[in-house]
């Protein structure tokens, strides 16, 4: 990585690349997930500029800290002061995204939106291409307000192309426009398929006993804690254990037994590290507003690493993992058990077979495949290393008109 810069220029593409420009509400240094395995493969027909969030500081001026990533795309951060006003703040970024990236384009340009709060200051810019990639329901997240709400439909008048991060998620938006697309999670297999050849705990998972429940991701308002509590105190001889940053909820609510393990946040490449070590994967996530549409990417995840999971009943997991047999879903703690019990008693080899064939039928390069094909049909344009369609991923769409 190299170190940040103030840019007060526009942005010069380092490539005759199309640009690609990211509105995101995700930190790229946060947590590896969708935005990063489909942007870092985009770079290879676009240059790919990521503008997160602003970031507040006393006593700087307004500028934009500009820096570049191994994947290739280059990530840019408004740096405004403190204390300014929500108005203020709008104006400030679009006069700095303005000059990063010029009125007037050069090239052709398209613009790739994770979060509708970004058209506040960015819906008078033109772009040659308009793409929401709507991963989560964020109206249902905690803290939502009424303007997420009327700033997503303002970007569905403009976006020309829908993804929906789940089938749940493309079920509910498909009426909302005329070409909404359903890619739910993929699998980078060769990543979390490392865990079944390593056979050495990290340092601070050694001394942990079996059998291991593990869970991996953001810990925030989608976890059903109480779950996670009563199934522990159930089996005070299984150990649980938890990885990933705390977010949105106060750590102090966290159960914290003798058998539960708080290990915080890890880097996506130590994962197959830990997940070698479990015995079983558990997804306790809660069922309520913030998780009715959620396609979690860990699923395959799990999966390819060789944990057998029980996951609560997300409708995305239990349609096609749970009809499948291929994830256990329980509803109780007293479920999780029996599920978890069940898991431990039967041989591993017939579910690995039926994961693996389940597994080969998509991938990230195949997801992004299939959407880079719909975004040159949607402009016009061709390419001539574009896959063979019988290669691409099918999943639910509603086509253009």
């Amino acid at each position: 990585m190299t170190q940040p810069h103030a840019l007060r220029t526009p942005y010069q593409a380092s490539s005759e690349k199309p640009l690609l420009v990211c509105f995101s509400h995700l930190r790229w240094d946060f947590v590896w997930q969708r935005p990063q395995h489909l942007l870092s493969r985009a770079v290879k027909h676009y240059d790919v500029l990521i503008i997160e969030e602003p970031m507040f500081k006393a006593g700087i001026k307004p500028h934009v800290d500009v820096s570049t990533r191994p994947q290739g795309v280059t990530i840019a951060v408004p740096m405004l002061p403190e204390s300014l006003s929500h108005e203020d703040v709008i104006a400030e970024q679009h006069d700095l995204i303005e000059t990063l990236i010029g009125r007037e384009a050069n090239g052709s340009r398209v613009f790739w939106y994770y979060t509708p709060m970004a058209m506040a200051f960015t819906s008078d810019f033109e772009c040659d291409l308009c793409v929401y990639d709507n991963m989560d329901e964020l109206s249902l997240f905690r803290g939502a307000s009424q303007q997420l709400l009327d700033l997503e439909s303002a970007l569905f008048s403009r976006c020309d192309l829908v993804f929906t991060g789940g089938m749940s998620l493309y079920e509910a938006k498909k009426s909302r426009h005329r070409s909404v697309h359903g890619f739910p999670s993929s699998i980078d297999f060769n990543h979390f398929s490392q865990a079944r050849a390593i056979h050495e705990d990290p340092e601070d998972q050694a001394h942990i006993p079996h059998p291991r429940l593990g869970f991996f991701g953001v810990v925030d308002e989608r976890m059903d804690i109480d779950l996670l509590t009563e199934v522990a105190d159930l089996r005070p001889d299984w150990q649980f254990v938890m990885i990933g940053p705390v977010v949105k909820i106060d750590p102090a609510i966290l159960p914290h037994r003798p058998n539960i393990h708080w290990l915080g946040g890890k880097h996506y490449s130590e994962l197959p590290h830990y997940l070698s070590g479990w015995d079983v994967g558990f997804m306790n996530f809660a069922l309520n507003e913030a998780t009715k549409f959620i396609s979690p990417t860990k699923t395959p995840e799990f999966l390819a690493a060789g944990v057998p999971v029980v996951s609560t009943p997300i409708t995305d997991v239990v349609k096609p993992y749970g009809e499948k047999g291929l994830v256990e879903i329980a509803r109780s703690a007293e479920e999780v058990v029996a599920k978890v019990e069940t898991i431990l008693g039967r041989p591993k080899e017939a579910w690995l077979a039926k994961v693996d064939r389940h597994l080969a039928q998509g991938s990230w390069d195949k997801t992004w495949a299939s959407m880079h094909k719909l975004m040159l049909d949607a402009t016009g344009e061709t390419t001539a290393d574009r896959p063979a369609a019988a290669s691409l991923s099918v999943y639910a769409t509603t086509p253009a008109e």
